[in-house]
């Protein structure tokens, strides 16, 4: 693992973070049409079966799913904390064992997790809009890598069985879990990440030069055996006395650390299991409906300039 020195390439060098003017897909699974949300979330389809009321918000399909691995994807509508109403895509691939969760913010960011299973990395990625008449290009991208632990999310092949009995119902999660405070260390490099996670080559192709990690989280990996060349240690503090929270620096164009916050306002946290008791009077359990939760996220990162941070400064 390397560590970086405290200067680095300027946006239009090295277009940290930088958009050129779409949202690109993401890789869970793979790329299709409708993936990516729309500003003004519409109306949502979904198919309709008949069974017995459960205390579930959704309810798992009982068959299985044909063939050996599933795709599915599931449209709900949320509630966000300021009273709108948006649409949230859940997409699941149990072949490749992994899921991805896309929503559009309140203020027009489209937020997109992807959790590969296999790898037990999480992949959050923010396209933020730009403020054109702040010199910014339409949108800047932002990835950020953590561990995945386990029973954080349902596992791929629960989220590939979820249909929705009342498909216009607004939906707020049952569980408000903690807000999560991360200090993002750690740059990942863009071009050897796919050893990481396939899934960092299609989701955090327009973040490129703004990929995150943490330094707990890289020494996990590298015990698994992951390549320790893709990683480059942040200037911190430490390094650089006069460093500065963006918010607190008042010169647009000076090194700082930047603050970003998401939040995962809907998604399957937990299984739910129901009983049953056959003629024999044996009791078993079987899998009946999910409990829904919401996260919020805040992430401390270097940037090389105050300009890619131009959100996190005081009001």
């Amino acid at each position: 693992m390397k560590r970086a020195s405290g200067r680095r390439a300027e946006p239009a060098q090295r277009g940290r973070g930088w958009g050129r003017g779409g949202a690109p897909s993401h890789a869970c699974p793979p790329p299709h049409a409708g993936a990516a949300l729309s500003p003004a979330a519409g109306g949502m389809r979904g198919p309709r079966r008949r069974l017995p009321a459960l205390p579930a918000l959704l309810w798992l399909a009982l068959a299985p799913l044909p063939g050996p691995a599933a795709r599915a994807e599931l449209r709900v509508r949320v509630r966000l904390p300021g009273g709108q109403v948006t649409e949230e895509s859940l997409q699941a691939d149990s072949g490749s064992d992994c899921i991805s969760l896309e929503l559009r913010t309140a203020d027009g960011a489209l937020v997109t997790l992807t959790a590969d299973f296999r790898q037990e990395v999480k992949i959050f990625r923010a396209l933020i809009l730009g403020e054109l008449e702040r010199g910014q290009s339409q949108f800047q991208a932002l990835c950020f890598v953590t561990r995945l632990h386990r029973n954080e999310i349902i596992p791929s092949e629960s989220m590939a069985k979820l249909r929705q009995k009342n498909p216009r119902t607004v939906r707020q999660a049952e569980e408000v879990r903690g807000l999560e405070h991360l200090s993002m260390d750690v740059a990942v490099n863009f071009s050897k990440g796919a050893q990481l996670s396939s899934h960092i080559h299609n989701v955090c192709a327009e973040a490129r030069e703004a990929i995150y990690t943490r330094e707990e989280d890289v020494k996990f990996w590298l015990e698994k055996g992951v390549d320790g060349s893709m990683f480059e240690v942040l200037p911190q503090t430490a390094d650089l006395p006069d460093l500065q929270r963006c918010k607190l620096c008042a010169d647009r164009w000076k090194p700082c650390i930047c603050s970003y916050s998401l939040s995962i306002e809907w998604y399957p946290c937990m299984l739910k299991y129901c009983k049953s008791r056959d003629a024999g009077g044996k009791v078993s359990s079987y899998k009946c409906g999910i409990r829904s939760c919401q996260k919020g996220y805040t992430f401390d990162y270097y940037v090389p300039q105050k300009q890619l941070c131009l959100w996190d400064e005081e009001t």
